[in-house]
């Protein structure tokens, strides 16, 4: 018992502290954070990161020779990075990727570093204290693993008043994840519609938004939009930890 206590006193405190201006230099090493993209650099006619995207997340615009990334699709594993010869396009450690709209998930030249963001009306009930459902419609359990690590030591959610419920009745909205298989969207209905209104979807990682390496199997409804309405939208495959937290607390308005 002695050397568990002396142990834990040498650790110290171990929550990260958030907002924190060091926190993206925390990051891993293999961390990819929101694309850049420099049209200028673009060889025409290449066309080597649309055809090696394995989600068909770049779309490049033959009239003008520009790019497009859909950050909704990305599954940010960087072999478009890495297949660039005009080295056009690249990922940032930029962690502030989620949107408010789909349509912000967008990336392309003409934009600035950070998309703006069309903040929704949020009750201001929800400001205060947020509970959430989390739903896996059909997820892998990398993003819920990413969202379980919130509850953590380390992250320690509930300091900002925002917690997991297992009950839809108490809760104030769903996080969910994965590309909603058709075996999962029922139960996913059923869930929304139990939680009492105001109530709030978010939609975490590419197959939540867009249905991810799944889209367009027959098997999969293509994310969550094609079924609920959806006020937060979390890029990633799996979304790291602290782009989780930023989403909410950017929704939450702290």
């Amino acid at each position: 018992m002695f050397n568990v206590l002396s142990t834990r006193m040498r650790q110290g405190y171990r929550t990260m502290k958030y907002p924190d201006d060091e926190a993206g230099k925390k990051l891993p090493a293999e961390f990819a954070g929101r694309p850049v993209i420099d049209n200028g650099r673009c060889v025409a006619g290449c066309r080597k990161c649309a055809d090696i995207c394995p989600t068909d997340a770049i779309a490049v615009d033959a009239s003008d020779n520009t790019l497009r990334l859909d950050t909704g699709k990305c599954v940010f594993c960087r072999k478009c990075e890495k297949e660039c010869s005009g080295r056009a396009l690249k990922f940032s450690r930029e962690f502030k990727i989620s949107s408010f709209t789909r349509e912000e998930l967008i990336v392309s030249g003409n934009k600035p570093a950070a998309a703006a963001k069309t903040r929704k009306n949020i009750p201001k009930s929800f400001c205060r204290s947020l509970k959430l459902r989390q739903v896996s419609a059909g997820g892998c359990n990398a993003c819920e693993a990413d969202t379980n690590v919130l509850g953590t030591l380390a992250w320690d959610l509930g300091r900002f008043g925002v917690q997991f419920v297992a009950s839809p009745r108490h809760a104030d909205g769903l996080l969910v994840t994965g590309p909603v298989t058709e075996n999962m969207r029922l139960a996913l209905l059923k869930t929304y519609e139990a939680v009492p209104y105001p109530k709030v979807v978010i939609a975490v990682g590419a197959c939540a938004i867009s249905g991810g390496i799944y889209a367009g199997h027959k098997e999969a409804h293509g994310g969550v939009d094609g079924v609920l309405p959806v006020d937060l939208y979390v890029p990633g495959c799996p979304p790291h930890p602290l782009v989780i937290l930023d989403a909410i607390l950017q929704f939450l308005k702290k």
